[in-house]
């Protein structure tokens, strides 16, 4: 049933001679509209409603943050050993692998200490062989010294002993010769009076004088054998001594021994100082070859051929691409749900592509708290900022054609409910 003004219908005959169209026009009388704009109202309310139950539906248990980036090791690579470099073999961005040499230094000084420290440990385990050597000698002869000085002393005392038995043999000879004196002395006074009295003949007084004589000789003779005999006692007294001073320095054998023992020992430790300095050539030497510590991608190269180069200074640096992660600053109230394992999406800028991961661990701490200046609370008047803490998130697995580096940008889900 259409709706609408309704014509009146006039009366068929026509007024004062016209036609009933032309003498009685028709009057539309409008009919009320039905009003639309609540139904419109309500349907924008319920689409609301729909939206925002569907986009709570599809966001819980979802973290997302577009503050996260890629990132990677840094190896610095620098010189062990002072020196001119004489070969630059890599360039940058080249890709080494580990072991790879990547800068030569001029070799001919570190040659030349090389040479130095091996005569110097030759030097010194020849030191230790001589050393050795003494010491064996030292064993055998203060053992055959000690024996001699032993013996020594034995025969010295012997000798003395003998030397004072001959002293009182001497002493007696003396005595006996003093007797033999007085008597013949005592016969030729008799005789001379016998003679003096003509009752002996002259032969009688020759005869006592030469007893006389040789009495008196022999008595001079044991005389002087007994001041010999003094004399020997002595000297046999100063062998002794003499014998007894060699035992006791030869009694000093455990001393020469330990002195020589020392001295192998000090030796021995002068070859393992000079081997030491030997392989500490060595490694200098090797170092020439500047080699890449890991498998990376050459970067930040500053080295040049002809440079004069040291272990304070960094040459170039690897970036190793093979272990690559993720670090998303989340705001501190979307960490709550957080815990290592949990599944993550990672979006890289770069590829415009998903990559799967999962969280590896969270932060002990907000990044501003290890900032160069950390911002202090209660200094100053307070302004609450929310803050961002780290999240390592690693990747499952990167495919071969997709190479991530560190600093691009990414967006990051974690998954907090599952």
């Amino acid at each position: 049933m259409a709706s609408g003004p309704t014509p009146l219908r006039p009366s068929d005959k026509p007024v004062d001679g016209l036609p009933a169209a032309a003498a009685a026009p028709t009057v539309v009388v409008p009919t009320p509209k039905s009003s639309r704009a609540p139904k419109v109202f309500a349907a924008l309310l319920a689409v609301a409603a729909v939206g925002s139950a569907t986009i709570w539906l599809l966001g819980r248990g979802k973290e997302s943050t577009d503050d996260a980036q890629v990132e990677g090791r840094i190896v610095s690579v620098s010189a062990r050993v002072q020196g001119q470099v004489a070969r630059v073999l890599v360039r940058d961005n080249q890709e080494v692998n580990e072991g790879d040499v990547l800068v030569e230094i001029d070799r001919r000084d570190l040659e030349a200490k090389d040479a130095a420290a091996k005569a110097d440990a030759s030097a010194a385990r020849a030191a230790l062989a001589a050393a050795q050597s003494q010491l064996a000698l030292t064993r055998i002869n203060v053992a055959a010294t000690l024996r001699q000085a032993r013996g020594g002393v034995t025969q010295a005392s012997s000798s003395l002993s003998a030397t004072r038995s001959n002293l009182e043999q001497a002493r007696a000879d003396v005595t006996a010769a003093e007797s033999a004196d007085k008597l013949a002395a005592s016969d030729l006074e008799r005789a001379k009076e016998l003679i003096a009295q003509k009752t002996v003949p002259q032969a009688e007084l020759d005869l006592r004088t030469a007893r006389a004589d040789q009495a008196r000789a022999q008595l001079e003779q044991a005389r002087a054998r007994l001041a010999s005999v003094g004399a020997n006692i002595q000297a046999s007294s100063g062998g002794v001594e003499v014998a007894n001073g060699r035992l006791s320095a030869a009694e000093t054998a455990p001393q020469q021994v330990a002195l020589a023992n020392a001295a192998v020992e000090q030796a021995k430790a002068r070859v393992e100082l000079a081997d030491a300095q030997q392989r500490l050539a060595d490694l200098n030497l090797s170092y020439a070859d500047v080699r890449a510590p890991v498998r990376g991608v050459v970067s930040r190269r500053t080295v040049e051929q002809g440079q004069l180069v040291d272990p304070s200074r960094p040459l170039l640096a690897l970036v190793p691409l093979d272990d690559i992660w993720i670090v998303a600053n989340y705001k501190e109230d979307q960490i709550g749900g957080m815990k290592a394992g949990q599944r993550a999406k990672v979006h890289v800028d770069t590829f415009g592509r998903d990559f799967d991961g999962k969280v590896d661990s969270i932060a002990s701490a907000s990044g501003a708290r290890f900032a160069l200046l950390p911002p202090d609370n209660a200094s100053g008047n307070f302004i609450k900022v929310v803050q961002r803490v780290p999240v390592l998130i690693r990747l499952n697995e990167i495919p071969k054609e997709y190479r991530l580096r560190p600093g691009m940008s990414a967006d990051t889900t974690v998954y907090s409910k599952e």
